[in-house]
């Protein structure tokens, strides 16, 4: 009869040990989700630079961010393609306007050329002696004229 009551005593015992050791396992899990990394108190660190953080683990780091909406996909995509035109518009205004300066600085230039030719005393040279008097000077302010242009002679 001892052997049966033994036994039973022993089952309960381990039942209980089983409850025992379930009731310790979820403390500790609850241990374990208790302790966020972020409170532990850090100390100097060992390479001796103080400046430099803590690195997380890159399975930690958040890789996705919030995503937009269609719609604003849809309006900032609308919202870009207005900004492209309006500078495209802008840069064209300023070419042309930088094309128009230099045509009008090119037309400005020949106008005074011609200006400056139509008021030229001309003395056309006809004894090729003279030339060869003249001095370097004299030689320097010589230049060399088309006649069917040249309106007025001074002889």
């Amino acid at each position: 009869m001892t052997k049966p009551d033994a036994i039973e005593i022993d089952a309960t015992a381990s039942k209980n040990n089983k409850n025992s050791n379930t009731t310790t396992q979820t403390k500790a899990k609850a241990k374990k989700v208790a302790k966020p990394e972020s409170k532990i108190p850090r100390g100097q660190p060992k390479s001796n630079r103080p400046w430099k953080t803590p690195k997380q683990k890159f399975s930690n780091i958040k890789k996705t961010v919030n995503r937009l909406t269609f719609e604003k996909k849809v309006e900032l995509r609308n919202e870009m393609r207005y900004i492209k035109e309006k500078s495209k518009e802008i840069k064209d205004q300023r070419k042309e306007a930088a094309v128009q300066r230099h045509q009008r600085r090119v037309e400005n230039a020949e106008r005074r050329l011609a200006n400056e030719r139509r008021s030229e005393v001309v003395q056309v040279i006809k004894n090729p002696a003279k030339l060869k008097r003249m001095k370097k000077k004299q030689m320097r302010m010589i230049e060399k004229r088309d006649l069917s242009q040249v309106k007025r002679f001074i002889k």
